[in-house]
């Protein structure tokens, strides 16, 4: 059974929408960081996740992790000596190309992986609770209808002008 909304009030104005979904994506990426950060990585920034998903189980090249970003090799480069400092990803021989480094995520950047999913089910609960289950899954319809295609978009970064 589909409920049907009708207000009297007029609709909210155009701007509204994708400054909500804004404010909606932050308060989760917010959440998740100071969730994370108790569990031990306290360094993470939002592009960090980016640039995980980016390097992805097999670890990438730096050339490649800025085309995947959408930055040059060089912010690509930065990122990498940042995470590496942190002890998140590692610099390695290519076994097929030994001229070449892979960068790899180590067990600390896998042990971030896995938590930040356990807490990202963990608010997707939350928000479930608050809204109800079945209003949160037409609102899940709704994003995906409306904004079809891989939701795994690793430029995004690039998109909001990050290095």
């Amino acid at each position: 059974m589909r409920l049907s909304i009708v207000s009297s009030e007029p609709p909210p104005p155009g701007f509204e929408l994708p400054l909500r979904l804004l404010l909606a994506f932050r308060m989760i990426i917010d959440e998740l960081h100071e969730r994370i950060a108790r569990e031990g990585h306290p360094d993470l920034r939002p592009m960090h996740g980016f640039v995980f998903q980016a390097i992805g189980p097999h670890g990438t090249t730096a050339s490649e992790l800025g085309r995947r970003l959408g930055v040059t090799k060089q912010a690509a480069g930065k990122t990498i000596d940042n995470l590496e400092q942190l002890g998140y990803v590692e610099r390695a021989a290519d076994p097929a190309d030994t001229r070449r480094k892979l960068v790899r995520l180590t067990e600390r950047g896998v042990d971030c992986l896995l938590r930040s999913a356990r807490i990202f089910d963990e608010l997707r609960e939350e928000w479930s609770t608050a809204l109800g289950e079945e209003q949160l899954r037409q609102l899940e319809d709704g994003l995906r209808r409306l904004a079809p295609g891989d939701p795994f978009r690793l430029d995004t970064p690039r998109w909001f002008g990050a290095p």
